[in-house]
Parts: C-alpha cells; sequence; structure tokens
C-alpha cells in the first residue's frame, strides 16, 4: 500500500504538505497542489479513512438507518437505500447501513463514536423514541418519513393522508359504495409507522366525506393470511365491490383468491394498490395503483442532509404529492340490480 511518504518524495515535497494539499487546512499554491495531486493519481494513493477523519472532523459518511422487519416490503426498502447510496456517492459520501433494530441505541452509536457526519432514518414511527437524541445530537439528520410531531426535524416523505384519500376518491368516482382495505401487517400499527397510519387517516376522512362504507383488515405475509383476511371481509361486508390494499406481498394472493371465487377484476371487484410501480406492472393484473417514490424521497433526503452538512439546509417537511395510474384493475362498480353469478367458495 502506498504511502504518504512515498507520496511526499515522488512529488518533490513534504510529507505535511501533502497532508495539507488532502485536508484543505492550509493554503497551497496551484504548482504544488497539482504536482502533488499528480503523485497521488499515479501511485494510486488512497488516504487512510480513520486518520482522515481524525485530522478533518469529517468521515464523509452517511449513516443510513434502515432497520430490516420481517413484515416490512424489503424491495422499497432496498429501492430507497439503492438511490441514498447512489445520490450521496454524487455529493462524496459513502453509506453506513445500519440494519438492526436498534432504536435509540444507533443513533447513540453514530453520535458517540463520529462514524458519520449526519443521518438518514427510516421505518419512521408516529411516537418514534429515536426523535429526542436527534434533536440534541451534533450531526445533522433527515427522516424519510414522518413522525407525529416534526418541530425541529426535517422529513421527507410521500403524502399518505392525500394517498388514502385519493384511493376512496378513485374508487368512489367508479361507484363503489363498499370498499375493503388490506392493510400492512398487525405488527405494523402495533409499532404506529407513520406512513401506514397516516395511509388509514386519509381513507377513512374521505370514505366519511363521500358517504363509502369502509372496512381495514391488517393483513399478515402469505397467501394463507391472505385468504383468511378476505374470507373475513366477505364475511363481515358481503357487498364489497373495492378493494385498497397497501400490502405488497398481498397483491398476487389477493388477485388470485378473488379468481378462486369467480369474482373478476375489474367487472365484479376492483383494485387500487399503494405499491411499487414494479409491482404494479407485474401483478397478473395490471394495477390501478398509487406509485411510491422510492428513489425520489431518498433522492431529496440525501439532498436535504448535504445541504445541511453545508451550513445551509433549514428544517423542513417535505411531503410529495401522490399521483395515482389507472390500469386494467379498476373499473364500474357492477349493477346490483342484474344477477351476478358470483361464486361463495
Amino acid at each position: 500500500m502506498v504511502t504518504l511518504a512515498e507520496v511526499a518524495r515522488h512529488a518533490g515535497v513534504s510529507a505535511s504538505t501533502v497532508s495539507y494539499v488532502l485536508s484543505g487546512k492550509r493554503s497551497i499554491s496551484a504548482r504544488t497542489r497539482e504536482r502533488v495531486e499528480r503523485s497521488i493519481q499515479e501511485l494510486g494513493y488512497h488516504p487512510n479513512a480513520g486518520a482522515r477523519a481524525l485530522a478533518s472532523s469529517r468521515s464523509d459518511v452517511i449513516a443510513l438507518m434502515m432497520p430490516l422487519r420481517t413484515d416490512m416490503y424489503i424491495p422499497v426498502m432496498m429501492e430507497i437505500a439503492v438511490a441514498v447510496a447512489t445520490t450521496a456517492r454524487g455529493h462524496g459520501y459513502d453509506v453506513l447501513l445500519l440494519t438492526r433494530q436498534e432504536g435509540p441505541a444507533a443513533v447513540r452509536r453514530v453520535t458517540a463514536s463520529g462514524l458519520a457526519d449526519a443521518m438518514i432514518l427510516m421505518d419512521v414511527e408516529l411516537d418514534d423514541d429515536r426523535l429526542p437524541l436527534l434533536r440534541e445530537a451534533a450531526q445533522p439528520a433527515v427522516l424519510i418519513g414522518l413522525p407525529a410531531d416534526t418541530a425541529g426535524l426535517t422529513c421527507v416523505d410521500l403524502d399518505f393522508v392525500a394517498t388514502g384519500a385519493l384511493c376512496v376518491e378513485h374508487l368512489a368516482g367508479l361507484g363503489h359504495r363498499e370498499i375493503a382495505v388490506i392493510g400492512e401487517a398487525p405488527a405494523v400499527y402495533e409499532r404506529h409507522t407513520g406512513f401506514a397510519e397516516r395511509t388509514l387517516e386519509g381513507l377513512r376522512a374521505s370514505a366519511r366525506e363521500l358517504g363509502v362504507r369502509l372496512l381495514h383488515r391488517p393483513c399478515e405475509v402469505g397467501y394463507g393470511p391472505t385468504a383468511a383476511t378476505l374470507a373475513r371481509i366477505f364475511d363481515e361486508r358481503p357487498g364489497t365491490t373495492g378493494f385498497v390494499v397497501q400490502n405488497e406481498a398481498a397483491v398476487e394472493p389477493l388477485l388470485g383468491l378473488l379468481r378462486q371465487r369467480g369474482r373478476a377484476v375489474p367487472e365484479d371487484v376492483s383494485v387500487v394498490a399503494v405499491c411499487s410501480d414494479q409491482v404494479a406492472l407485474q401483478a397478473s393484473v395490471r394495477l390501478t395503483s398509487v406509485s411510491l417514490p422510492a428513489e425520489e424521497m431518498g433522492r431529496r433526503a440525501v439532498d436535504q442532509v448535504v445541504a445541511k452538512l453545508a451550513g445551509h439546509g433549514e428544517d423542513e417537511v417535505v411531503l410529495l404529492p401522490p399521483r395515482l395510474t389507472v390500469r386494467a384493475s379498476s373499473g364500474p362498480a357492477p349493477d346490483r340490480s342484474a344477477p351476478t353469478g358470483w361464486g361463495t367458495s
């Protein structure tokens, strides 16, 4: 491995001059800087990250706290993580990915150790116990998600309240008066995860306003839990003709189970999903959906945290407006006066 001393000898300067070129702590003439940089490039020198951090009080690392849970849809979370990493790289930062479910301990570890210059947090709960530490931390932070109290915080998220409302408005506009929501796993609501709670808030408010009957049922991951949830919905509300799905893992099982029951999509039952475009387009029936702007959320979070590191970022909440794309899974509510031939198996 090439050392700093070898770079200094190659460039014909002192080791301290090379160090000043790397850290930017002292003014170096353009000619000397060019000579040092040329030697660095020719020799393939890479400064030690730990030493560089000690010298500059910067690590050039952003910590991304993304707890991996079995009840969350990992592909979307990874899409956000990739967007964070690629955007950070464009700003000259690496990303430290923290996936354990550590809560406040992860924040303490980053702030106390100097592992990272800034933090981006995902899987945000309404009353997230990491927030008091973030508000006191020296390192800037950005949330991808929206807690109940955003004072002193910077957040970026899809407007999930508007998302829920938009789904109900679409189905109600097609004449559906009985709508069921197949939601995330029960644990997601037990944790009061922000995106799930806010979507439900928007669904319920819009249903009340439009005079629509709404039934919400959480659903565990898997074909069996989806079948049980669907059976429960039809037992409680046999007249259900519209479904809103906020559970990517339940999409394909739901479509298959509706076919088994003889309920055609969208002739007998309409389905609207809150999901990635990939899930919507690859489903057995192309889904009318509100897209999850994973890439944009990741990119905006990095831009915000980099602005804070540069000293000109302000605390703000950025809510991305939802976009509903109509595809093959939604249509007019069936005419109840005509025979349906629906099965009940």
